[in-house]
């Protein structure tokens, strides 16, 4: 790709070399066979340095502040000593087939900060490429030093079981202001988020963030918890006046350590371990079935034939799988 060695990318990314970082990613996210060969290395090289970073996972409401938010939060925690990671999960990429460089303009200072780093979302042919390739990217970022990694998610849907499934705490942002709102928020995104935090806190919307924060909390008593010793919290904050951040990392801090006191977090990603290993086979299966020969020249026609309704997708399924076996 660039003429760099096994040995100058470890070095480089244990160096935390922005340049060799980059193209270390870029290594990761190219569909190439001797790319993917030597990116693998390059990754089990650098995974003693991994697992030392707080994993956080982002999603929010339409106009919640996500960007803005990171942008405050990510400024603070680099002033406070943190080397701050920022990745993005945007499944728009899928329908493009390019890279999105997602809300990294709307983050002005984190984006100029040298303790700072932001990756667009990865491109890939379905979301689980793009879950793979950002986890991957997760662990080059742990290796050169960063110990905050925050995952963002651009989009809606089955986005936020894919970032809630890399990460140690999944916060979801919300705002008052906008009619109901409980309306906004998917009960699945719901009851997947272990810190909830009402943006925009600030000015005349201070007391309508109070009461939309109270609204939450009521409706998480109908919720079972993810984890038995962990309360969500739903707090106020304000990314523009930059208020409520302390409390908000303080509760990232608090979960970790309530996981890690009683081996949950461990626990937890090991799980995550064992289901990233099944997402990379099936991922590799589905790579390689639509690669044979005999399901290339079939495809056509049988994806035609379901699309005009003449085969059922059973049946459909079966033969190109007869095809590969063949």
């Amino acid at each position: 790709m660039n003429g760099l060695s096994l040995d100058d990318y470890v070095a480089g990314v244990e160096a935390c070399d922005r340049a060799v970082l980059g193209r270390a990613i870029t290594l990761i996210e190219s569909s190439r066979a001797d790319h993917q060969s030597l990116a693998q290395q390059v990754l089990a090289a650098l995974l003693p340095r991994t697992g030392g970073a707080h994993r956080v996972g982002l999603t929010g409401v339409p106009g919640a502040g996500k960007s803005t938010l990171i942008d405050a939060l990510g400024t603070q925690l680099t002033s406070a000593g943190h080397q701050v990671a920022v990745l993005a999960i945007d499944p728009s990429s899928l329908v493009t087939g390019g890279s999105i460089l997602g809300d990294k303009t709307r983050m002005a200072d984190l984006s100029t900060d040298p303790r700072a780093f932001i990756r667009p979302s990865p491109s890939a042919r379905t979301l689980g490429g793009v879950a793979r390739k950002t986890r991957e990217t997760m662990l080059l970022c742990e290796a050169a030093g960063f110990d905050v990694v925050i995952v963002e998610t651009m989009g809606v849907g089955q986005s936020e079981t894919v970032v809630a499934e890399m990460v140690d705490v999944f916060v979801l942002l919300t705002i008052a202001g906008a009619g109901d709102e409980l309306q906004g928020i998917k009960r699945g995104v719901m009851e997947l988020a272990e810190i909830i935090a009402v943006n925009k806190a600030d000015g005349a919307n201070t007391e309508a963030a109070a009461l939309a924060a109270n609204d939450l909390r009521q409706a998480l008593h109908f919720m079972r918890p993810l984890h038995a010793g962990w309360r969500v919290p739903v707090l106020t904050v304000s990314a523009l006046a930059r208020t409520g951040l302390d409390e908000l990392w303080d509760a990232v801090v608090r979960h970790r350590e309530t996981l890690t006191e009683d081996g949950s977090l461990e626990s937890r990603r090991r799980d995550q371990q064992l289901r990233w290993m099944w997402s990379m086979v099936e991922d590799r299966m589905m790579s390689d079935l639509r690669g044979h020969a005999a399901v290339r020249s079939l495809l056509p026609q049988i994806e035609t034939a379901v699309r005009e309704g003449r085969m059922p997708p059973t049946q459909a399924a079966l033969r190109i799988l007869a095809a590969a076996r063949d």
